[in-house]
């Protein structure tokens, strides 16, 4: 048996997938920058890729960018850094962001605040951003606002379009990002209409590949110059990513957008998974969520302890964000939603892919109910 219920760590890539960046490496090997037919055809190809996934977040604007980067974490740092450094004016102003977002947010926030910065870092009690507190924090000293879409170990859905109209309103200039990491492919995204002026996209949630992300640019940034590049070289991607572009990879990119967004079966599945649940354990359920992450508190069981027992059973589940489990480092998003940090630690993150059915909701829940009868429990 082989259950996997961890798909914000990372997803199976689909054999589409696979197939289409085969022939990627077989067929369009040129470098998209040369000028001759095997350049032309590789970059023809890339154009189209870029094209597909802006499609999928209904941009209209064909002046706006996608900026492809080996990772969500890389367009991050693009985001963050290119934003801040962008203007000498802004040095020493202030970044708003929150205490849930991913660490390639939080932590480009930290070194900004060791530059001199000013950061706010917001609560989310209750998987709801603090808005009196953000209210309080946004004035015309603002450079940027970062909130993610969806938070990668809650599933909590932040309404980032009032949230952003708010930043705006008080500073027309504020630049606004979203980590939408989680979100892309599970619930429909539009930039333009979100007030959203950057968005960080990553290929290994949707079935495609590991090193490929992408960061949306709105084109009042490139206009107003809002964005600078950090990797410097051969001013690829309009000069905002250099290095030859990994065109399988972003073709397997492409492939996997292709598929849509996340049939409204995923989420009537995180639903009975909810529903038929051991009493004992509790769901940590935020006001507004996404279709696809599910957090619970076990009885007095740790959550590596559970972890282990489903693994030997062939059922693959997290004990928090596979990028920070191996750190040692304690949970701070669940802390921040509003667990102690004890119910942090009896905590895990079930997540939902388009491809599992009631029979292995089925097979998850039993395994759930004996680990609770069986396994050891901390006092």
């Amino acid at each position: 048996m082989n259950l996997y219920f961890d798909n914000s760590a990372t997803t199976k890539p689909t054999e589409v997938v696979i197939t289409e960046m085969s022939r990627g490496m077989r067929e369009l090997w040129g470098n998209p920058s040369s000028l001759h037919t095997k350049g032309y055809e590789a970059e023809k190809e890339l154009t189209k890729a870029r094209e597909t996934i802006l499609g999928a977040l209904n941009i209209r604007d064909r002046k706006a960018e996608l900026i492809f980067t080996a990772s969500g974490t890389e367009a991050d740092n693009l985001a963050l850094f290119g934003t801040m450094h962008a203007k000498e004016k802004n040095r020493g102003k202030k970044l708003i962001t929150t205490k849930s977002e991913h660490p390639a947010v939080l932590n480009c926030a930290r070194k900004l605040e060791a530059e001199g910065y000013e950061v706010v870092y917001l609560s989310a009690k209750g998987g709801e951003i603090d808005v009196e507190q953000y209210s309080n924090a946004l004035d015309k000293n603002t450079v940027m606002v970062s909130i993610m879409s969806v938070n990668n170990e809650t599933g909590a859905r932040y309404d980032i379009k009032k949230l952003f109209a708010m930043a705006k309103a008080v500073n027309p200039e504020v630049v606004t990002h979203s980590d939408a990491v989680q979100a892309f492919m599970k619930i429909r995204l539009a930039p333009e209409t979100l007030k959203c002026d950057l968005m960080t996209l990553s290929a290994h949630k949707i079935h495609g590949p590991k090193g490929i992300g992408a960061l949306y640019v709105a084109p009042e940034i490139i206009k107003a110059k809002k964005l600078v590049p950090h990797i410097l070289g051969g001013d690829q991607e309009k000069g905002f990513r250099s290095g030859t572009e990994n065109l399988p990879a972003v073709l397997g990119f492409a492939e996997a957008v292709k598929s849509g967004v996340y049939p409204q079966s995923v989420a009537e599945l995180r639903q009975y998974i909810i529903d038929n649940l051991d009493p004992e354990i509790r769901p940590n359920i935020p006001v507004f969520h996404a279709p696809h992450i599910i957090n619970v508190t076990l009885p007095d069981i740790k959550s590596e302890t559970m972890l282990h027992f489903l693994s030997a059973k062939g059922i693959y589940v997290s004990s928090g964000s596979a990028c920070s489990s191996n750190s040692g480092h304690a949970n701070y998003v669940l802390p921040d939603f509003g667990l102690s940090e004890r119910e942090a630690d009896h905590s895990i993150r079930i997540s939902l892919d388009n491809t599992q059915t009631e029979k292995d909701a089925n097979i998850l829940l039993a395994a759930l109910k004996e680990g609770i009868d069986t396994l050891v429990r901390v006092k």
